[in-house]
């Protein structure tokens, strides 16, 4: 607790925006982690690191550098696993900054869309609607006509014809306009997830694991109506449900009017809090061990006297002093953090036999960790008493 109090009584304003720009950072990068694809695979890195760290820490050489080598070939694998992830991190800051969003749509819309799918979904006329969010598409979609109609039944029924080209494809629709039609999405292999779902479900889907889109699939064969959205697919069962989840989803991608800029960074601010908390407390962390830890100090350490290469028939039984006041400088963490094993004084036995029983010592004859640096000691002198036997 002395310590901690140390470490912030050296706290200053300088060093209260260095928090908090890691833990700004740090809270973007865990909740990516939990919304990743891959975050099973994030996780076994980790612990892959942890056992690194753990290696190095007990001097477990033969380990240390198996697992060096395994660190260095994940760093490039994890560009590729991830890379989609990435992606969306680092368009997610910009997106986070700039408050980049779609039109929303108006009320009449969402009700003839919901009327229509289940209409659909009756009638077994499979289909499949995409509602962009703040997140660029252009990555994702394939192919299709580009069409700048108002939604309206007609329009839709017309699109979902099976005699037009583009029936067998997503319909993308921003805002109250049909964008673009007969277009594919790339397929997700999530088939736990997909259960019972056609290839329909695997595109909305596969577009709800790569983006903030969210798609509305209608299956013909099983007519039914199902929601992907944030990497999961959910059916529904009536049009009022069908309102509540894209209403859900306008809420937070669509532009809101009346919200600014700040109104929008505590809302997103509340519904992350979780990771705001872990963030900042795993920031101050590393502030307390790299910032105050990396300053120089001087600091004092009792270290016993070892006596090595006693002469054969000889045997030391008392050593005045039996430890020496060692004075160090290295950084606070070094000081603090050093093993007690790791520092010895050792002095040369080897002249017992021929009576001799007073040794000087100098800085040479101490162990200690090579970060730390001998700056004083006392005494300079060790005495020996020895029976022979």
């Amino acid at each position: 607790m002395d310590e901690l109090a140390a470490a912030f009584g050296e706290l200053r304003g300088v060093d209260l925006l260095d928090i908090t720009i890691v833990s700004g950072l740090g809270w973007v990068g865990i909740a990516w982690v939990r919304e990743a694809k891959a975050r099973v695979a994030l996780v076994g890195i980790a612990l892959i690191a942890l056992l690194f760290w753990a290696a190095r820490w007990l001097d477990l050489r033969l380990t240390t550098s198996l697992l060096q080598g395994f660190i260095a070939i994940a760093a490039l694998v994890l560009v590729v696993v991830f890379q989609d992830d990435l992606r969306r991190l680092f368009e997610g800051i910009t997106l986070w900054v700039v408050r980049n969003a779609t039109p929303r749509p108006s009320a009449d819309v969402l009700d003839d869309l919901g009327a229509l799918c289940f209409s659909l979904a009756h009638r077994r006329v499979g289909s499949l609607f995409v509602f962009p969010g703040r997140e660029s598409l252009d990555r994702l979609l394939d192919g299709g006509h580009y069409l700048d109609g108002r939604v309206s039944e007609p329009l839709l029924r017309s699109l979902l014809d099976p005699s037009t080209p583009g029936h067998d494809g997503a319909i993308v629709i921003r805002g109250g306009q049909v964008a673009r039609f007969g277009v594919h999405l790339p397929l997700s292999t999530e088939w736990a997830e997909i259960g019972a779902g056609g290839t329909r479900h695997a595109a909305a889907l596969g577009l709800a694991e790569r983006s903030d889109a969210l798609c509305i699939a209608v299956s013909e064969e099983r007519g039914a109506v199902s929601v992907a959205w944030r990497g999961r697919l959910t059916q529904v069962h009536d049009p009022a449900s069908l309102r509540n989840l894209v209403e859900k989803f306008l809420t937070r991608t669509a532009k809101r009017h009346r919200e600014n800029w700040m109104e929008s960074r505590v809302t997103l601010a509340r519904r992350h809090w979780r990771e705001g908390v872990l963030a900042t407390t795993l920031a101050t962390g590393l502030w307390i061990y790299i910032v105050p830890g990396a300053t120089l100090d001087r600091g004092s350490k009792v270290i016993p006297v070892v006596i090595d290469n006693v002469p054969e028939g000889y045997r030391v039984s008392a050593i005045e002093p039996a430890a020496l006041h060692v004075e160090f400088e290295g950084r606070r963490r070094d000081l603090r953090l050093a093993p007690a094993e790791e520092f010895h004084v050792r002095v040369d036995g080897d002249l017992v036999d021929q009576g001799r029983r007073t040794f000087s010592v100098d800085a040479d004859q101490v162990e200690h960790p090579p970060e730390l640096r001998i700056v004083g000691m006392q005494p300079v002198k060790v005495r020996l008493s020895v029976e022979n036997f």
